[in-house]
């Protein structure tokens, strides 16, 4: 088992980046191991990693297809749906809540001896 070369934060050679920067690349690791890794030091805790993976390596971001389209649309309708009232929120239900904010927070109804 060998280690893995440690870069200092900014020092990385080039040939090498991160996830976000391959997919900023439209490429992403392709099923490669983790290359290296870039460490930023902190005060009085552990150091941030971030793992590298070689360029040369990656292989291009796979296209959406009409049926992983219509499977994200289907997901993002489930995000927005309320467990409560079944209705369209309109809005990502927070995980926090579980349901709508209408359903969440009622509004008081008027009582007939309020007045």
């Amino acid at each position: 088992m060998s280690t893995l070369p440690v870069f200092r934060w900014h020092l990385a050679p080039d040939g090498y980046a991160t996830r976000r920067q391959l997919r900023a690349r439209d490429l992403r690791p392709g099923g490669q191991d983790v290359a290296a890794q870039l460490e930023r030091p902190r005060r009085r805790r552990g150091p941030l990693v971030a793992y590298l993976y070689r360029v040369d390596l990656a292989k291009p971001v796979r296209p959406m297809t009409p049926a992983r389209w219509a499977a994200l649309a289907k997901a993002n309708t489930a995000r927005r749906t309320c467990p409560q009232c079944r209705r369209d929120a309109g809005y990502v239900i927070p995980p926090s809540l579980g349901m709508c904010v209408p359903c969440a927070f009622p509004e008081p109804s008027e009582s007939p001896g309020s007045r």
